[in-house]
Formats: structure tokens, C-alpha cells, sequence
């Protein structure tokens, strides 16, 4: 039987292909376990037990692995369990906002070590590619010796950051515009000798939150970031789902109303991004002279902001519900997470609101999924690009194993 499509040939994997393979998935298996014996990584990976002595012994040397203590038990000789080295490789990630630049250096176990953040009012290409520079420097500067262990950079950004230019207005308007024309990838790897990879914002936050948060016991959940503009990413079957033009998961284009004949123009239902952006509730902030840059401190629910926060917690919350009782129904999900670059307190009380208007909704003939909070937090588009090129390079990957050519 001939699986291939009629473009392609399928072939099987050389031997460099299948000890990569194999080594990617000793590494993924300490990943997900924690520190492990050989003897239990050989029963875990049903690899045989000298297939394992013979990787462990090329990973150790890489400086990829760790022995740990014996341990001593009842039967047998003392084990020696194996952990991943924190040290073996890093890697960078780079977050471009609407508000903000992030710069992040994990290491091997995907954990925030170094980070730099700059804040501004817009994304000034210029400006921001001058402080990208400076902000890489400093990192090299704070690894030392280590900096030559750093294996990538993670890019992340919008796709479009010029499309939100009407929006945003003034200023602002002038400078996302410029960005129609530049090709981002291309003028971050003029900075770096380091080979840079790309992925969208919210993809990359959502990829955090796979291998670091509630991807760990998750399989299939749609994932929410809230911050100056909201979007989204989509996981099924424990895999990121991108989408033929990479937008799959993109919640922020998602109508949260009913058009109608007459529905034209203005009259045509709002967005989610529209109701549930950070961007409302910094305006209303703006135009009483308050600092809109608080909605991402704890400070934003005192009582004095209560007049803004409550009705845009109260018409982002109705199109959140909204938002989850479709993706329910057209996908199944076994949960949805919640994370964002807003204050921890105004998060929760998002979340705690969505909640109530999940009510609402009905659930006959399929699966309410649980509402979670994001275990990773306000850095995970810059964490989620760091682990980009980790992933690329030490996790499994069925391209290693089986290749597919053009016939």
C-alpha cells in the first residue's frame, strides 16, 4: 500500500537520522519524567538497554546530562538517576509588542534565566531594532562564558503589526505603518550570528504553555493571551495547530455578535479584540490622565479605577464566554487557559467573570471545558520564542526520522 501523495516519495531515515532521533527522544522522555535511571529510560523509551548506555554516554559528554546521587534500593545495584543539564544549551528569546520589546534567555530545562524588557508608547522600527541591538549585547554580557553554548533565537511578534495602525491613531498610526514594509526576521538576523527562527506572538505564548504549563497533562486546549490586544492559540492532540497561513487560533478576528441584512460598514458585529483587548481599558484610562501602561501592575483594581475597570471586565467577559462556548462546540477541547501581560488581580477577576457569564451559555451535546489560569504568566511570548529554537534543535522531531522529498 502507497501512503505517499502523488508529489512526494517517502523513504526511511540514514543512521545519523535515526541516532538523532532516538537521542531527542531520550532527552524528551527526562523532559517530561524528571531525573531517571537508564534502566527506566530504556523500559520508558522501549529503546534496548545498550541502545540508551550508548546515548546517555554521548549526552553526558555533550554536557547535555547530569548524574545525580545513587539512590539505594532494596534489590540490586544503586541506581543513578539522569537529569538534564541546565547549563547544556540556551537560547534566546525576542518578543516585539504593541507596548513593549522582551528579551529572554532560557536554558536547557526551558526556565527564564536573564531577561531585558524595554517599554514604550509604540514600536518605532527604528528605535526598537537600536534597543533589540543593546538589549543583546547585555544579555551576551550577563552569560559570560556560557554565551557560547546559546544554540538560537526565537522571534516573536504579531504577523501584522502595521494592520492595527487606524486603530492605535496618532503617532502610533505613522509608526506601525512603516512596518508593512519591513521584513522583521531578515533585520533581526542582520544583529546576531545566531540562527534566528520565527513564529507569531500568541503561537509562541500558547508554546510555553505546552511544554512548560497545562501542556504537561492537556491534550486538546484553545489558548487566551490578554494583553494590549487579545489573541490566541490552538493545541489538539498535544500538537500546536498553526494553520495553512499560521492562523489557526486566532481569536481576536472572532465576531462576537450576529450581523444582519442591514449589518454594513460600522454596523457590522464587533471583534473579539474589539471587546477584549487591553487596549479599551487603557483609552478609558487615557483620556481621565491615568497612566494607561497600569493595566499590567497590580494597582490598576484599586477602588480609584473601578469606573474603568468594571464595565471593561464586564463586556470583555460576555465575549470571552462567548469565544469559548463556540470553540467548545467546534472542537472539543478538554480545556481552555487563560493567560495574559495584564496585572495578576485584574487577570483573576477576568477570569473569575468569565466564568459567571459561561452561565449563560448552554452545553447540551458537548463538553463544557474547565477555564484555567496559564501557568506561565506575563513573559510567555518571550519565553515561548526561546524555546523555539530548543525545541527545533533537541526535541523530537518525525522530520529527523521520516523524510519526505519532492519526487
Amino acid at each position: 500500500m502507497n501512503s505517499a501523495t502523488p508529489n512526494s516519495a517517502m523513504r526511511g531515515s540514514n543512521h545519523v537520522g535515526m541516532r538523532q532521533f532516538n537521542e531527542r527522544i531520550v532527552l524528551q522522555a527526562i523532559r517530561h519524567h524528571g531525573a531517571i535511571p537508564k534502566a527506566d529510560l530504556a523500559r520508558l523509551t522501549q529503546l534496548s538497554t545498550q541502545t540508551v548506555a550508548i546515548i546517555v554516554g554521548r549526552l553526558l559528554d555533550d554536557g547535555l546530562l547530569l548524574k545525580q546521587d545513587r539512590v539505594r534500593g532494596k534489590i540490586g545495584q544503586p541506581s543513578v538517576p539522569l537529569s538534564l543539564n541546565p547549563q547544556g544549551a540556551f537560547s534566546v528569546g525576542i518578543q516585539v509588542g504593541r507596548r513593549n520589546l522582551e528579551l529572554l534567555v532560557a536554558d536547557f530545562t526551558g526556565q527564564p534565566v536573564h531577561r531585558v524588557e524595554v517599554l514604550y508608547d509604540y514600536p518605532d522600527p527604528d528605535e526598537l531594532f537600536q534597543s533589540m541591538a543593546q538589549g543583546l549585547q547585555t544579555l551576551q554580557a550577563r552569560m559570560g562564558d556560557l554565551w557560547p553554548r546559546t544554540v538560537g533565537v526565537g522571534l516573536t511578534a504579531p504577523l501584522s503589526l502595521h494592520k492595527w495602525a487606524d486603530l492605535m491613531g496618532g503617532q502610533a498610526a505613522q509608526a506601525l505603518a512603516l512596518w508593512e514594509h519591513i521584513d522583521l526576521l531578515a533585520q533581526v538576523q542582520r544583529l546576531t550570528d545566531l540562527p534566528v527562527v520565527f513564529a507569531k506572538d500568541t503561537t509562541a505564548a500558547c508554546v510555553a504553555e505546552l511544554l512548560q504549563g497545562h501542556g504537561r497533562s492537556e491534550r486538546s486546549f484553545l489558548y487566551v493571551f490578554v494583553g494590549t490586544f487579545i489573541g490566541g492559540g490552538l493545541v489538539l492532540s498535544g500538537h500546536i495547530m498553526n494553520g495553512e497561513r499560521g492562523n489557526a487560533g486566532a481569536i481576536g478576528s472572532l465576531p462576537v455578535g450576529l450581523a444582519t441584512s442591514e449589518s454594513k460598514g460600522s454596523g457590522m458585529p464587533p471583534q473579539l479584540l474589539q471587546k477584549a483587548s487591553g487596549w479599551q481599558l487603557e483609552q478609558a484610562l487615557l483620556a481621565a490622565d491615568h497612566n494607561p501602561l497600569l493595566i499590567h501592575q497590580s494597582a490598576i483594581m484599586d477602588a480609584a479605577y473601578a469606573e474603568f475597570t468594571g464595565p471593561w471586565i464586564a463586556q470583555a467577559s460576555q465575549a470571552l464566554a462567548m469565544t469559548v462556548a463556540s470553540a467548545a462546540a467546534l472542537l472539543d477541547l478538554d480545556a481552555v487557559v487563560m493567560d495574559g501581560s495584564l496585572g495578576a488581580p485584574l487577570m483573576t477577576a477576568l477570569m473569575a467573570a468569565t466564568q459567571d457569564a459561561l452561565g449563560q451559555y448552554r452545553f447540551d451535546g458537548m463538553h463544557q471545558p474547565p477555564l484555567l489560569a496559564g501557568q506561565v504568566g506575563a513573559h510567555a511570548r518571550a519565553l515561548g520564542g526561546a524555546l523555539l529554537p530548543l525545541h527545533s534543535q533537541f526535541f523530537p522531531d518525525k522530520d529527523i526520522f521520516l523524510k519526505q522529498d519532492a519526487a
